[in-house]
């Protein structure tokens, strides 16, 4: 039996979290939720993951500062970015981070499966982290 790919979702928005894991777990992946990157990071010191789907306005830490810290941290996993407030900024700091792909809310959820399936192919899912 193969194992599940790990999927990371990190979003304050409760109802969003709940659709978009449900989403994911009907479609045959092992999803842990987060509601901001302070509960990210501790969900990545305790598990490894295969992507990581987040939101980019969020209390304590956002998405851009979460990324900053998987980079320091060396963690091997590509990230996508769900906004609701797509900005030219933004998208270009993520892009500038390594970010896989930055995709505008509201998000279809066809959409989001596709962009995170192309994300799981091309980068492997590899759960690795570097020097660890």
């Amino acid at each position: 039996m193969t194992e599940k790919q790990k999927i990371l979702l990190v979003d304050d928005d409760p109802e969003f979290r709940r659709a978009m894991k449900k989403l994911f777990e009907k479609s045959g992946y092992d999803v842990t939720a987060a509601g901001d990157g302070e509960e990210a990071l501790e969900a990545l010191g305790k598990s490894r993951f295969d992507l990581i789907i987040s939101d980019l306005r969020m209390p304590r830490l956002d998405g851009i500062e979460l990324m900053e810290e998987i980079k320091r941290k060396k963690v091997n996993v590509p990230v996508i970015f769900i906004t609701g407030y797509g900005e030219v900024e933004s998208y270009m700091d993520a892009m500038n981070l390594g970010a896989f792909e930055y995709i505008n809310k509201p998000v279809k959820g066809q959409e989001i499966l596709s962009v995170a399936r192309k994300a799981l192919e091309t980068c492997g899912g590899s759960r690795r982290i570097s020097g660890a």
